[in-house]
């Protein structure tokens, strides 16, 4: 299956398209964007990788950052506040905290978010609290 995904970079390139590959067990993946050829992504080289309903998003939409009691999606998982070395901030949902990994997957805590989940490179985040939120 095709995922719309966008890699936002480390070094703030942003790359936009869909991707069949993502594995955050290996080190590469490609995105296809939508004019031109796939291009090859190392996983260490991003900030992260958002897994997107829609490439255009919703400029319009504020993210909300307190889950919903009845989500169903808090049974088992832990909420976090993530904060990114260039100073972004991501409020979501965790299944295995602290992660053990390079990489790992938070889902966001707004259920309406244009981003379904995302693939967060450790290497780029500053701080990572539990318990936020809930």
């Amino acid at each position: 299956m095709s995922n719309q995904v966008v890699a936002r970079f480390l070094n703030g390139r942003l790359l936009k398209g869909t991707s069949l590959d993502v594995d955050p067990g290996k080190p590469v993946c490609h995105v296809r964007p939508s004019t031109g050829p796939a291009e090859e992504v190392m996983l260490a080289e991003l900030k992260a990788l958002f897994f997107v309903r829609s490439l255009e998003g919703d400029a319009h939409h504020e993210e909300g950052s307190q889950p919903d009691p009845a989500d169903p999606r808090l049974r088992g998982s832990v909420s976090v506040k993530v904060r990114f070395q260039d100073g972004e901030t991501l409020i979501g949902l965790m299944n295995r905290y602290p992660p053990n990994r390079p990489y790992f997957f938070v889902v966001p805590v707004d259920q309406k978010s244009n981003n379904v989940r995302i693939l967060v490179n450790r290497a780029a985040v500053a701080s990572l609290e539990p318990g936020v939120g809930a």
